[in-house]
């Protein structure tokens, strides 16, 4: 997913500085034009929007904590799904460094970023993402941003928006359909409340037939 984002940015002609844990993973972006930083810090320096996708929040703390003195005064947006406390309790943590954050999900495969067909949602300040939502825009598809804080609930009528905005433009609502569907039916089973990550337990579950 990291390749993928920082390949959509760069096709849309957005400066790109790249930072992996595993360094040989940056190399297909970097050959594309993208800058290689040696470390976090040097990744941050780069922009005023850092963007960060790894596999939960543990290991996006362990990547942003040592690096919070540059990230002040800059935006995160954190792209990597995990819990509703977690994700408050990072929200928490950006705002005592002077951080503007945040939070995002994608909720369509790696093939779709940078395509119309991309679903990506977004909590946080509203004066923040409006402030990146141009830059944001180069992730594809129509982003969304239900409030302060976004949940299941949030998210649906959000992907109820871009579905209707995609159909009519023509565009191809088969993905967000079905994203959309999932979060129906989590809502359905009483999880609205509840974080992103809920939706990958709906997902494993088999469909209802009706």
């Amino acid at each position: 997913m990291g390749q993928a984002l920082a390949g959509a940015f760069l096709a849309g002609g957005h400066r790109t500085t790249v930072w992996n844990r595993t360094a040989a993973r940056a190399d297909a972006v970097v050959e594309r034009g993208a800058a290689r930083a040696n470390t976090v810090a040097e990744a941050v320096a780069a922009s005023q929007l850092v963007i960060v996708c790894v596999i939960d929040y543990a290991a996006a703390m362990a990547i942003l904590a040592p690096a919070a003195d540059a990230l002040g005064g800059r935006t995160v947006v954190n792209l990597t799904a995990d819990t509703p406390e977690r994700a408050r309790k990072a929200a928490a943590w950006a705002a005592e460094h002077g951080i503007d954050y945040l939070d995002g999900a994608i909720m369509t495969p790696t093939t779709t970023i940078g395509g119309p067909s991309a679903v990506v949602i977004y909590s946080g300040p509203e004066a923040v993402y409006q402030a990146h939502r141009a830059t944001l825009a180069g992730l594809g598809g129509t982003g969304s941003h239900p409030g302060d804080e976004a949940n299941i609930s949030s998210a649906e009528a959000g992907m109820a928006h871009i579905q209707d905005a995609a159909l009519a433009r023509g565009i191809d609502a088969s993905l967000i359909t079905a994203a959309r569907g999932m979060a129906r039916r989590a809502i359905e089973a009483g999880h609205g409340g509840d974080g992103f990550s809920r939706l990958i337990e709906v997902m494993r579950q088999p469909t209802p037939v009706r």
